[in-house]
């Protein structure tokens, strides 16, 4: 697609973004990294947290570590939301999705333990997964001393994060996890394989095309698209059947949409309860890019009242 073509659709209040593009390009990527750790570093510290309680600590179980931030959003115990944040696999920290788990923890009436996990491609696949299950069962182990309740726990991410989250929903179907009962995507990475988004949305804002590709050559190096058996991208899980309820968002002008869109089609034809959210005018980060505008409060207050369904009912 071309830019005008894509700037025409984009929505007025977005069209200031789009000529933003992420390069993940090697020689560039320090930079972006440092930019974006700067400005989320800056919106974080200037963030009023309402009365949520957040504390920084370290998550461990059989020998590993990992960097978590806590959210307390309602008294003890309390649900909880596992939370893996956004950043193509190779960006951000704890603080790149702090508004969203601030709004979680407080609309949704939970515990929300953002996890710190490491990145490619310093740290290619299984490190992030494997910081991501860590935290879901030091999450379970401690629950006692962290106030959770351990029946009631859900995990969630944002794309890259939205990818981690839908492994551990897998991993906790096939009992190699301890169990959820919800699972929030949100503009999710799911599937390594071209998509006719991807292939169709080659500049536009937040994220591209060919961003993703850069994206899972970092993650999983030396791996080839039709070698399913060297991938672990969600999507490559041949029986989605006796995963949890979920509730998956996308952006209308997104490379990510079309993967969004099959996972969700796929589950409800599995017999699993989804519900699918489709932004039109939207690109990739919208609510990160304005996260007071109408259209993102929207997404919070759906994303929040889906948890607080999941979690509370």
């Amino acid at each position: 697609m071309t830019e005008s073509g894509t700037g025409s659709r984009l929505h007025p209040a977005l069209r200031q973004f789009a000529a933003a593009r992420t390069d993940l390009s090697p020689e560039n990527l320090d930079v972006v990294r440092r930019s974006l750790d700067s400005r989320r570093r800056e919106s974080a510290a200037a963030l009023d947290p309402g009365g949520v309680e957040i504390s920084d600590e370290t998550a461990e179980f059989e020998g590993r570590s990992v960097a978590v931030r806590v959210y307390r959003g309602r008294p003890s115990p309390a649900p909880a939301v596992v939370y893996c944040h956004s950043g193509a696999f190779v960006l951000g920290n704890l603080d790149t999705d702090h508004l969203q788990c601030v709004e979680f923890a407080r609309r949704a009436e939970c515990t929300v333990i953002s996890v710190g996990y490491r990145l490619a491609p310093e740290h290619p696949h299984p490190a992030a997964v494997d910081d991501a299950l860590t935290a879901l069962r030091w999450a379970v182990a401690k629950s006692v001393e962290l106030q959770l309740n351990s029946s009631r726990i859900a995990v969630a991410g944002n794309s890259a994060g939205g990818a981690l989250a839908a492994l551990l929903a897998q991993a906790a179907a096939a009992r190699s996890a301890p169990p959820v009962v919800f699972q929030l995507l949100h503009q999710p990475v799911l599937d390594d394989r071209s998509t006719p988004s991807q292939r169709e949305f080659t500049n536009t804002p937040g994220f591209d095309g060919p961003a993703v590709e850069q994206m899972w050559r970092y993650y999983l190096p030396g791996a080839h698209p039709t070698e399913p058996a060297r991938s672990t991208a969600p999507a490559r899980r041949a029986d989605v059947t006796g995963l949890p309820p979920t509730f998956i968002s996308c952006s209308e002008l997104d490379p990510l949409r079309d993967e969004a869109l099959d996972y969700a089609r796929r589950l409800l034809g599995a017999g699993v309860a989804t519900e699918l959210h489709v932004f039109p005018g939207t690109c990739h980060g919208f609510d990160s890019l304005l996260p007071d505008w109408e259209v993102s409060r929207q997404l919070f207050a759906l994303q929040s009242a889906a948890l607080r369904r999941a979690l509370h009912d």
